[in-house]
């Protein structure tokens, strides 16, 4: 069977990103069938498309209301059945968090979550932010769509997932609330696939702290997922990091799935 190769990556600013060696030899090298960036903070007319179109990419926006915000851009080598931008809810909607895409085999979803904020003054937010999500996702399945969720989700699961979890017990993105709701995202069906492919992996960060060059240090965090609902999984063949490609604080996360004929 043929297989898709799926990747996400917070880009931190598509503009600059777009432009580096490290975003196009990516593109050109590891040639995803389907890519989800993160917080592009940019609007259609402000990034050149031929720049994703030389290498077979149709694309397809959420922008933030808000200019150089946020944002989420989907890049696919297929054609979707139906594209549509948002979760509904205003308040989310106009930051430009989440494309949700079809395919023949699967409901696919790029999303940049929220971050908690400085002093934890937007947790409210982030955490009402999950329980929509997760009653979206579990209605597309109630509706029998398999379902992929990928992006920068702004939390780290469990102490294997970040280098220094008692420093990182000091801020956000590793509160128990917020690892919580990881552990409701699997309860509720739904794995994540590097986690469950490399049970025993460690020092595998998808970002890293531009402070006193962590990330030459590897003192990272793993914020950044696929996940897949329960019945795609032994579809899914590889999931990996791709912690030496740069162009950003995070680095490019993903999965090979296996597809139908």
């Amino acid at each position: 069977m043929p297989k898709l190769t799926i990747c996400s990556w917070n880009v931190n600013g598509l503009r600059a990103a777009v432009r580096t060696a490290d975003f196009q030899g990516w593109l050109a090298g590891t040639s995803p069938d389907i890519a989800g960036l993160q917080e592009v903070k940019a609007l259609p007319e402000q990034v050149e498309a031929a720049l994703w179109e030389q290498h077979g990419y149709a694309c397809h926006w959420h922008s933030a209301a808000r200019a150089g915000y946020s944002g989420a851009l989907l890049l696919t080598k297929m054609s979707p059945q139906a594209v549509r931008t948002g979760i509904g809810i205003d308040d989310f909607d106009r930051e430009g968090r989440m494309i949700e895409a079809d395919f023949p085999w699967f409901t696919l979803i790029t999303c940049y979550f929220p971050n908690a904020g400085n002093k934890a003054v937007r947790l409210d937010f982030k955490l009402h932010f999950y329980s929509v999500f997760l009653e979206h996702i579990k209605a597309l399945r109630a509706a029998g769509r398999p379902v992929i969720f990928m992006g920068d989700l702004n939390v780290a699961h469990t102490e294997h997932d970040v280098a220094r979890p008692q420093e990182a017990l000091k801020g956000t993105g590793f509160l128990p609330v917020e690892r919580e709701w990881l552990d409701r995202f699997h309860e509720a069906g739904f794995v994540d696939t590097f986690r469950r492919l490399n049970p025993d992996a460690r020092d595998a960060y998808s970002y890293w702290d531009a402070w006193r060059e962590r990330r030459a240090r590897n003192v990272g965090w793993r914020i950044d997922y696929v996940f897949v609902s329960e019945d795609l999984l032994p579809a899914v063949k590889h999931a990996f990091i791709q912690a030496d490609v740069m162009g950003s604080d995070h680095c490019p996360v993903g999965i090979e799935l296996e597809v139908p004929d």
